[in-house]
């Protein structure tokens, strides 16, 4: 299984910088997904270490040799370099059936019939797809043509599979069932997978490492709950979350204790650091990050706040509520139901609470909120 390793990679297209002195190092049988909004430099990062786009700058390792460097001029062609790709489209030959298509590229390589039947008929029934080998493309649900276009990029046994956002044109439960079978098809082949999504659910479920990009820029490359939990800076914490995190602009005053003494909606409250210290200035201009999940509605809290409306969905009820001029975002487990202006009371929970500086939007550090 090979390591992708990119040093200072660098895109531009004229004036444009798609993806700007990118550094990233892609483990053995690593799942890795390229989140971002659209435009932030995913799919061309990509299509640069599946050789599809040269870099104008940069280097890049597969498996410890150069397939691509500016400063000496390698540029290895895309079939050179053993990896598989998996289009949004999925790019199946119509006037080919199932089996067709599976076995195109096995005889391209002038492999032997009896290998390429052996072949086709364990990737149709890895995939699950094994009664539809006769079918063509036409004949076949969203879901299965996906599965054959997997079976085909999976044929000739690449070591890296790239997949350019291979579900969005499948509805929400069809979906949900390709990421299970996604991500149990990671585990059972010995391939890395690198996967470009500007869904954050879906990096959260798959991947075993993300790298979360903005304007060509990585903004974080951890593992998913380490994103969600310790993100590095206020866009992290904004996109990966659904509902997003909530976020309180305040200012600070540092206590000899260690913790800051804070101001929200005309209440101070005190923010405790979970390591015991935080770097902030006198009276810095702060935004305070809570994830709905840590906003609690209990007859025993010590925040004043009303609902603006609940939104039960059996499992869970996301609670819109307000808090002075803030609008807070709260999740409760279970249907539960309140009418708008109703009066609760709430308490931040946990030591999950974090600090973020309001102009760098850089996280200072997670701690426990309590009311003074």
């Amino acid at each position: 299984m090979p390591e992708i390793v990119l040093n200072n990679v660098t895109k531009r297209f004229g004036k444009f910088t798609a993806v700007e002195n990118l550094n990233l190092t892609i483990v053995d049988g690593g799942f890795v997904t390229l989140l971002g909004p659209s435009g932030c430099g995913k799919t061309t990062t990509l299509r640069m270490i599946a050789g599809l786009e040269s870099p104008t700058e940069g280097e890049i390792f597969i498996d410890g040799k150069p397939v691509f460097s500016s400063s000496k001029g390698i540029d290895v062609s895309p079939n050179k370099r053993d990896v598989g790709f998996l289009f949004q489209n999925y790019a199946l030959w119509p006037h080919m059936t199932v089996e067709q298509n599976i076995s195109f590229g096995l005889e391209n390589l002038k492999w032997d019939k009896q290998r390429i039947n052996a072949r086709v008929e364990e990737l149709l029934k890895t995939l699950k797809i094994d009664t539809l080998g006769k079918r063509y493309p036409a004949e076949l649900s969203g879901g299965q043509q996906q599965r054959v276009a997997i079976a085909r990029t999976l044929a000739t046994g690449p070591r890296v599979l790239f997949m350019d956002e291979p579900l969005s044109n499948l509805d929400a439960k069809l979906r949900t069932e390709m990421r299970s079978e996604l991500k149990r098809l990671h585990s059972t082949t010995d391939s890395t997978f690198v996967y470009v999504t500007h869904d954050q659910l879906e990096a959260m479920t798959l991947s075993t490492k993300t790298c979360l990009m903005k304007d060509g820029i990585v903004q974080q490359y951890a593992p998913p709950l380490e994103v969600y939990n310790k993100p590095a800076n206020i866009f992290a914490a904004d996109f990966v979350g659904s509902p997003t995190m909530n976020f309180i602009e305040t200012r600070g005053r540092k206590e000899s204790s260690g913790g800051v003494r804070l101001s929200i909606s005309g209440r101070d409250m005190f923010f405790t650091p979970a390591d015991g210290n935080i770097a902030i200035q006198e009276n810095q201009e702060l935004t305070l990050g809570i994830r709905p999940e840590f906003i609690q509605i209990s007859d025993y809290g010590s925040i004043k706040a009303k609902t603006y409306a609940a939104l039960p969905s059996g499992m869970e009820t996301i609670v819109k509520m307000s808090m002075g001029e803030q609008v807070l975002t709260s999740v409760v487990f279970g249907a539960i139901d309140f009418r708008p202006d109703t009066e609760i009371n709430i308490n931040f929970a946990g030591d999950n609470c974090i600090l973020f500086d309001k102009l760098s939007g850089v996280n200072l550090g997670s701690g426990r909120i309590t009311v003074i």
